[in-house]
């Protein structure tokens, strides 16, 4: 078995990547549904569930969570514009990005670790934090992804097990939500699931400073050039 872990973290980070630009081409100019929307719907699906286990990674090996924490909620406000144009061609819109949800999976799971307050008063802090998600992109699981992945970091079995209980609910809610093209789709997610818990070798891979910016200057930049194109812009 660990002669499949040939992945580190930098080259599933970029498969995600990959698969995100994939999927946003789709939502902007090709029909849900459609086999081709379905494919690469189910394709985009990786992207989620791996930047949250990568989250939680980066939190339990981060020199200063307080960082992580400033260089996340300044790529939020960042990307609000670009995101926002995106999704509605307009700004501003109380829709934010999925930086904007890994911030708040950060908090809640920092909340939850380190934070000297009694256990229920914690949970009612993360499910407000879990209701603010509503305003960004992966709405509950880029919150719960992170958390789950740090909470059960000794407990292999529990973190997969609750890791894949917030992707059954992804797809239930998708199918009840969004009808059966969008609920086949979002089967990627369990494609996601099992790229990290087979094929990733636990190896950060290079450390140069390139690998840790890339995504956070990639993400706003590339939804302002696809919407330009959905819109019309250019």
């Amino acid at each position: 078995m660990d002669r499949l872990r040939v992945l580190n973290r930098n080259q599933i980070k970029y498969i995600a990547i990959i698969a995100m630009v994939i999927d946003h081409i789709a939502w902007a100019f090709v029909p849900l549904n459609s086999v081709k929307g379905v494919a690469m719907h189910f394709v985009g699906r990786l992207t989620g569930p791996i930047m949250g286990y990568f989250l939680g990674e980066a939190y339990l090996h981060t020199r200063s969570v307080p960082k992580l924490a400033a260089r996340l909620g300044i790529f939020a406000i960042i990307s609000w514009i670009p995101f926002s144009l995106f999704e509605n061609g307009r700004w501003p819109t109380a829709q934010f990005g999925v930086i904007y949800t890994l911030f708040l999976g950060l908090m809640a799971t920092w909340i939850w670790d380190k934070v000297k307050l009694d256990e229920w008063i914690k949970a009612l802090i993360i499910f407000g934090i879990v209701l603010l998600s509503q305003f960004g992109d992966w709405v509950v699981c880029d919150v719960l992804w992170p958390f789950f992945t740090v909470l059960y970091k000794n407990d292999k079995v529990g973190k997969w097990y609750w890791f894949g209980g917030v992707c059954v609910y992804s797809i239930i809610k998708s199918f009840m939500t969004m009808g059966v093209y969008k609920g086949i789709a979002q089967f990627g997610l369990v494609v996601a699931m099992l790229i990290l818990m087979f094929l990733y070798n636990g190896e950060r891979g290079s450390g140069h400073p390139f690998h840790k910016w890339f995504f956070y200057i990639f993400y706003p930049l590339h939804l302002l050039v696809l919407a330009m194109f959905r819109y019309g812009i250019i």
